[in-house]
């Protein structure tokens, strides 16, 4: 029933966002633009963000290091790419579970394990893009200056970053000293009443061990690394085919500020393949550099369609590969959930 109600509610919001970034726009102007875009720096910009989801098995690699099974590339990159593929065709934002699911059918990660680790790529991801959202809005080349509303934009970005950057070290030191962090949260809970601090010290405890498979500092710093390399590539997508359609006045630090808000803005609730979410961040995020709506919407639409085409089909292609169907894909989320009381480790079985 949650599952439904979450459904209905990301597809209201999405035909809300998506009428309003197109009332604008004529259909027509949008099919001329798609036209008239390089079609050589348009495929040279999808296959750039085509080329993220390698970086991002990768860095999944890193993360599954600790679980003491041998995990190729391959299997890990037909994970990534069912797992998002299952975002764009399938509702309630599975795609993690999906990607966890995958694994496990081909490898001897059990679903549990593999679903731990794509929470701490979650984590990681959150810090760096946010940091990323605030360090370009604190920079020159943002183009919003003076005040809104009373507050200096550049300066509250300056802090917001500041914070982000304190919030990824405080990471860092739970990852690295999870007993001594949690005496110090004990401590700090201390004058609370027992039935306010054992519910956040359980969520506490729990969220460590999750973060156990990082608990190696060239780990920590590899993921990290890969996190930083993935989202640059992910701009750079972003820029080339911005420069496709014409648009050359937004900067590279432009396109790391467009990326950033479009991936924060597609984790609201809202319909198979993040539509509506992800036109009206662009038009938004576009609209800022001066960018008029005519122009921003159809790049927004040749940018989510170059994306979503390619990565649907990979998908459907590995899923019939693999021996999965989908409806099993799209339950995968049950059985992650069966498992996530039970040990947490590697499964028998051959990879």
């Amino acid at each position: 029933m949650r599952r439904h109600f979450k459904t209905i509610v990301g597809v209201a919001l999405s035909l809300l966002l998506l009428g309003w970034a197109l009332r604008d726009v004529s259909l027509s102007e949008v099919v001329r633009e798609l036209r008239n875009a390089d079609p050589v720096l348009f495929t040279l910009g999808i296959f750039i963000a085509i080329a993220g989801f390698a970086i991002r098995a990768l860095r999944w690699g890193i993360l599954l290091r600790p679980l003491g099974v041998a995990v190729p590339f391959r299997p890990r990159f037909a994970a990534v790419v069912v797992g998002f593929a299952a975002n764009n065709v399938l509702p309630a934002r599975i795609g993690e579970f999906a990607r966890a699911l995958t694994l496990s059918r081909i490898t001897a990660v059990t679903t549990s394990s593999a679903f731990a680790t794509l929470v701490v790529e979650r984590i990681f991801d959150a810090v760096v893009l946010l940091s990323i959202l605030f360090i370009t809005m604190a920079g020159a080349d943002f183009p919003v200056a003076g005040e809104i509303g009373g507050i200096d934009v550049r300066a509250a970005a300056r802090v917001i970053a500041v914070a982000m950057t304190l919030v990824g070290l405080v990471l860092f030191i739970m990852v690295l000293a999870p007993r001594p962090f949690v005496r110090f949260a004990e401590g700090l809970l201390g004058p609370l009443p027992e039935k306010i601090s054992r519910p956040i010290l359980a969520a506490l405890h729990s969220f460590l061990a999750g973060l156990g498979v990082l608990r190696s500092v060239p780990l920590f710093i590899g993921s990290l690394a890969l996190a930083l390399l993935q989202w640059w590539f992910t701009a750079w997508s972003y820029l080339v085919t911005l420069r496709a359609f014409g648009i050359e006045d937004v900067p590279f630090a432009g396109a790391l500020f467009l990326q950033s808000l479009v991936s924060l803005a597609v984790a609201a609730p809202s319909s198979p393949g993040f539509f509506g979410p992800f036109e009206a961040s662009i038009k938004i995020g576009l609209g800022l550099w001066g960018v008029p709506a005519e122009k921003a919407v159809p790049f927004a639409v040749g940018l989510h369609l170059g994306g979503f085409v390619p990565v649907t089909l990979m998908g459907v292609y590995y899923v019939a590969r693999l021996n999965l169907s989908w409806r099993e894909v799209k339950h995968s989320d049950e059985e992650v959930e069966e498992q996530v009381d039970g040990p947490v480790g590697a499964a028998p079985g051959a990879v």
